[in-house]
């Protein structure tokens, strides 16, 4: 750990470190702003290229599953070849992307532009998140730097809403993109000020790039044969993601050990969060048109319109750790999915001319509380029985599930609502949403495990309320890691 000179070495050490994590946390905040910004503005999109509302799912799945296909292959490539360095070519390249699709002539050029920046997020993620870990190396203040920076994650994911209908009713929809680029500049021209330079590195794991490639195109595939209706493309996707398994059954360095991939727990949880997380992308994606589309709100009226939802979203997220040390994260997550299916059961009833306080704002309410419940009681389960080994590793699946998830789910039920059509195709799509939750929730009963009292004396604070942990494959630094660190 670096010592600013000076009198006071103690504090001011404290305050880099600090500013650090602000840093980290910043490009953090845009990478999870970029997820949710272009839902508002997808309309206006559409209306500029002339694109289908299947073909503009693209622009928000094309940047979720790059940047979840190539999230543990990029917390590797943290490991191999610097963390610092990683951080700082993860954060050019979104700022590169961010810039190309701001500047898109065609939608082609905009998913394009999208691809680049969940590569861009792939690199920086896992490497702002093992930073963190090396910055706060005593378990209780690490505890609270990732908790700091998952919760403002979580804001970006909020903010993103309202900011797409400010800035594309007041400025342009251009914009939603290009305010990455300044930021991410500074963030770039600050970074190698506050973090130390990646300390020389011994002989590594080779990287398992068939598992990777493997990992990103089966999705990728799938939700390509699903939105375009291509039989062949579906089949290919599955015949990947089988590879895939397959691959990483035989190799020695696997991204994702086969262990994580059997463990009843783990793989009920992260099953479970498949489901979820589709009905979540669903429920984003299908209320931003139904308010503009059907009431008829403008872009800045359905931004705002968003509020309530932020609203009941952090209400819930101030809850779930005192839920998970109460009753056990099996439980909480059951509430959190009763919650969802709620919101999706009021929302497959909305009329073909709704009302938003009647109609919408119920729904909506009951699926945010259910996201801030349910996916961070899921993270917990995640992380079931795991080691300083492999929480980043466990970590890292989760995130990856979530995001993949969400973007298969999202193709799906995109797709259904775009073939039926009008508020009957909505409808459907959130009745679909519903049966997968309540599956879901059927599962956890099921197969999931059976919550244990809380030991006497444990601090439900202690359960992270952002849902990071130390980050996919680029893993917790064990002590050695931390010292060599601690040298540069």
């Amino acid at each position: 750990m670096h010592v600013l000179p000076g009198n006071g070495g103690a504090p001011r050490a404290v305050d880099r470190r600090m500013a650090t994590l602000a840093l980290l946390s910043l490009l953090q905040f845009l990478i999870a702003l970029d997820v949710t910004v272009v839902n508002v503005a997808l309309p206006t999109i559409g209306a500029r290229f002339d694109a289908p509302a299947d073909s503009l799912t693209w622009v928000v799945t094309g940047y979720t599953l790059v940047g979840g296909g190539l999230l543990l292959l990029g917390g590797r490539i943290t490991d191999l070849l610097g963390r610092r360095r990683m951080f700082l070519l993860g954060a050019g390249l979104f700022a590169v992307a961010s810039l190309l699709a701001g500047a898109a002539p065609d939608l082609p050029t905009l998913i394009g532009a999208r691809f680049a920046q969940g590569a861009g997020e792939a690199l920086a993620s896992p490497a702002a998140m093992s930073l963190i870990a090396l910055a706060f190396p005593e378990p209780a203040e690490r505890a609270r730097a990732l908790g700091i920076w998952g919760a403002i994650s979580v804001g970006g994911l909020v903010a993103g809403v309202l900011l797409s209908g400010v800035i594309t009713e007041l400025l342009h929809w251009r914009w939603i993109f290009g305010i990455n680029v300044p930021v991410t500049v500074v963030v770039l021209l600050l970074a190698p000020r506050l973090i130390p330079a990646d300390a020389p590195r011994g002989r590594s794991a080779p990287l398992d790039l068939p598992g990777a490639a493997l990992l990103t195109a089966g999705p990728l595939c799938l939700v390509f044969g699903i939105v375009e209706s291509a039989p062949p493309a579906i089949a290919a996707g599955i015949a990947l993601l089988a590879a895939f398994v397959v691959v990483e059954a035989r190799t020695r360095h696997p991204l994702v050990p086969l262990g994580f991939l059997t463990h009843r727990v783990r793989a009920v949880a992260n099953g479970v969060t498949v489901l979820l997380s589709a009905a979540l992308s669903t429920a984003f994606f299908l209320l931003t048109l139904y308010l503009q589309q059907v009431i008829g709100f403008g872009p800045l009226a359905a931004g705002l319109a968003f509020l309530p939802f932020c609203g009941a979203l952090f209400l819930a997220i101030s809850q779930v750790s005192r839920l998970i040390g109460a009753v056990g994260p099996n439980r909480t997550a059951l509430l959190g999915l009763g919650l969802t299916a709620a919101g999706l059961g009021w929302l497959a009833r909305l009329p073909d001319q709704g009302s938003y306080a009647v109609d919408v704002l119920p729904g909506m309410a009951g699926v945010a509380a259910g996201m801030g419940i349910g996916l961070i009681a899921l993270q917990h389960a995640a992380l079931h029985g795991v080691t300083e080994d492999d929480a980043g590793t466990a970590s890292g699946v989760q995130r990856s599930v979530d995001q993949l998830g969400g973007s298969l789910g999202l193709a799906v039920l995109v797709g259904v609502a775009t073939d039926i059509g009008g508020v009957g195709g909505f409808r459907r799509a959130f009745l679909y949403a519903l049966t997968g939750v309540v599956a879901a929730a059927v599962v956890l009963l099921v197969a999931g495990p059976r919550d244990r009292k809380p030991a006497a004396g444990a601090d439900p604070a202690s359960v992270n309320p952002g849902g990071a942990v130390p980050g996919p494959a680029a893993d917790r630094p064990d002590d050695a890691a931390v010292a060599r660190e601690g040298e540069a």
